[in-house]
């Protein structure tokens, strides 16, 4: 973790994720197109648009799909790691979910787009609650918001979803819940960045009864400010 994000107040960090809300995904500069890994893709208004150097570069391609199983993508965005497991993964079937329309329309139009339509099924839901009740995956995932808002921050732009989490709850609600939606033999991953409280988020885990194994991690930079983006495993606080 670099000195700047330790010495970070939630004040410091709060502004810092409301500059990004600006940067990434309002106003009429943002685009409705991108190109990563070659591809170009497409986001409805008020989609985070990913881009090179950027966290969804890097963890698309770290995560470890598992080849002819199942996948879920929670908080699927523009769908690139959705798509990137049907597509280049080896996933048979894969499963995105968003909070937001924008997102999940985004994730199925390059779903179409790009082929896998047949094998990326989206879906509107609150982390897992739109599921049905007996879908297991070999595989969950999220990339989850990093920045902790306040109790009474009142989202009003789709793109603050992909950045912000009151008092990390919908974070705590994965952790706590993702094990459940496993076939056996099956892992979690969840995503973190060094500009939000890892601190935080790790009495989150604690108090969730998991812990967070590092996999692997990638020191990028995001609109001027270095980051180091980690992937972990969500293991039981029992596991050795």
């Amino acid at each position: 973790m670099t000195q700047a994000s330790v010495s970070r107040t939630p004040e410091e960090r709060y502004r810092l994720g409301m500059d990004l809300v600006e940067q990434l995904g309002s106003g009429k500069s943002v685009p409705t197109t991108f190109e990563l890994f070659d591809l170009e893709w497409e986001v409805l208004p008020g989609t985070y648009a990913p881009h090179r150097g950027t966290g969804t570069e890097w963890y698309t391609t770290a995560i470890p799909y598992p080849e002819g199983g199942r996948f879920l993508e929670i908080g699927s965005g523009a769908g690139v790691t959705a798509i990137w497991a049907a597509l280049r993964g080896g996933c048979a079937s894969v499963t995105a979910t968003d909070i937001t329309d924008t997102a999940v329309g985004s994730t199925a139009r390059n779903a179409e787009l790009h082929g896998v339509g047949d094998r990326v099924r989206t879906l509107r839901s609150d982390v897992f609650a739109e599921l049905d009740a007996d879908d297991r995956f070999d595989m969950v995932f999220w990339n989850c918001s990093v920045f902790e808002a306040p109790a009474e921050f009142e989202f009003t732009r789709d793109v603050e979803w992909a950045i912000f989490d009151r008092g990390y709850q919908a974070l705590g609600r994965y952790l706590s819940q993702a094990h459940d939606r496993l076939l056996p033999g099956g892992r979690a991953l969840v995503t973190f960045n060094t500009l939000g409280d890892i601190d935080r988020v790790t009495r989150v885990a604690a108090e969730s009864g998991v812990r967070l194994n590092l996999l692997d991690s990638s020191a990028r930079n995001l609109k001027g400010h270095d980051v180091t983006y980690k992937l972990f495993e969500i293991l039981p606080v029992q596991a050795d």
